[in-house]
């Protein structure tokens, strides 16, 4: 497989090595390697300018062997329905390595949303919900904010939703502003969830985190939390982020939230004071305890694997290492905690979102956090004893606990 990797196709390699070792049956195997519904539709949307406009989307479901199918909603100009596969193939495994019940779901549409109005926005998502709204709703599928998707998103599309149903139903979209029925701890989830793993992968590889150090490429929200959130709760040092106009290095340490604050005025990391530029590549390969991937697929590949120093990698974005890379990182006693169990706080806290909509009943932010923290470590410690048991990379191991569970689902629903 070459460096410019189609999301699907590794998605599908990944599972494959995993079902071999579980000597999956064949037709288990088939049934898992494929989504089981793709939705692709086309929306008209009229412009500022009175122009109509049509825009390409995809709505795909993976899994529901274990519940309805979850997952979140990208607008981004590059999207494909074989990253839409891919990424809703992760989303099973996701939801079944921190065993909450639930499938796995993806959507995206193909739009820069840096070149649209706040109305056009508006009537994007809403055309969005018209085209898929048969296809959703919380005993179906449930959307949730993605790559450059946004709570108020979120909002415009279930109230399109209740608009077309003639009736409330908050739980349809997660994600959603807390005014609209939102969870509390939702807007961290993902970063914090992926530090409880940090923690925990500490504890079982006997490293002292004390003036331990970090690294964060891609500054967005998971990025900005998980530096925040390094400092705060395992009082990590922040000595470089980056985001797509470029990074910062500090080797004597970066105060995360003064860091967080010049991103929101300026709209990037550059020119921090006391900081000196430095390029994605370069932060990938410094001398650090703790690496954040945190931006788009396939950062860290072949030809830099080979010169990553750090101790433990978190992903908190989606397929951030390559198959080949993984295997490079994992031969230089690098520990990677995979993209669907250090980044699936979002998804849980989602979970937890459905859960208040449902009963109508809305938790405190320190019981949405102690739940978070429960779940996390509970899915942590189930990855590392298949870590021991199988001896394989931490990755295979993670897909060794959800291709079971979902797996098992499939033989006692009696599909295959």
């Amino acid at each position: 497989m070459s460096e410019t990797h189609n999301a699907f196709a590794m998605a599908q390699k990944q599972f494959d090595e995993v079902a071999a070792i579980l000597n999956l049956e064949p037709s288990v195997s088939e049934f898992l390697r494929w989504p089981q519904r793709e939705l692709s539709v086309r929306l008209p949307v009229r412009m500022d300018d009175g122009k109509v406009k049509t825009f390409h989307g995809f709505r795909v479901r993976h899994s529901t062997a274990r519940g309805p199918a979850k997952g979140g909603l990208r607008w981004h100009p590059d999207e494909t329905i074989d990253t839409v596969r891919a990424l809703a193939t992760w989303m099973t495994w996701k939801t079944a390595v921190v065993d909450i019940p639930l499938g796995g779901g993806k959507g995206g549409i193909i739009c820069n949303p840096k070149e649209l109005s706040e109305g056009e926005k508006e009537r994007l998502a809403r055309a969005y919900i018209r085209a898929i709204a048969s296809s959703i709703g919380v005993t179906k599928d449930v959307p949730a904010p993605d790559v450059y998707t946004t709570p108020q998103i979120m909002a415009w599309m279930m109230d399109e939703y209740e608009t077309i149903c003639g009736e409330s139903h908050p739980g349809v979209i997660t994600g959603k502003p807390l005014a609209l029925g939102g969870s509390q701890g939702r807007g961290d989830a993902t970063a914090r969830g992926g530090i409880f793993t940090v923690r925990e992968a500490a504890k079982k590889l006997n490293m002292n985190l004390d003036n331990a150090t970090m690294a964060v490429q891609g500054f967005g929200n998971a990025g900005q939390f998980g530096a925040t959130l390094g400092e705060e709760l395992l009082g990590l040092k922040l000595i470089a982020a980056s985001d797509s106009r470029g990074g910062v290095f500090c080797k004597a340490g970066i105060d995360a939230q003064a860091l967080v604050q010049h991103k929101l005025k300026t709209g990037a990391v550059a020119g921090f004071p006391g900081t000196e530029p430095i390029s994605n590549d370069e932060l990938l390969e410094l001398d650090t305890t703790i690496l954040f991937p945190a931006a788009l697929e396939n950062s860290i590949r072949v030809d830099n694997a080979p010169n990553i120093k750090a101790k433990i990698i978190c992903e908190l974005a989606n397929g951030p290492t390559t198959i080949e890379a993984d295997n490079i990182l994992h031969e230089n006693g690098v520990f990677v905690i995979p993209d669907f169990l250090a980044n699936a706080g979002g998804v849980t806290v989602s979970y937890f979102e459905q859960v208040q909509n449902t009963c109508n009943f809305y938790w405190p932010l320190e019981e949405v956090h102690q739940r978070l923290d429960e779940k996390m470590t509970k899915a942590f410690e189930a990855v590392y004893d298949m870590y021991l048991k199988y001896r394989v990379k931490p990755r295979a191991a993670a897909y060794i606990v959800s291709i079971a569970r979902v797996a098992e689902a499939c033989r006692l629903r009696g599909w295959v």
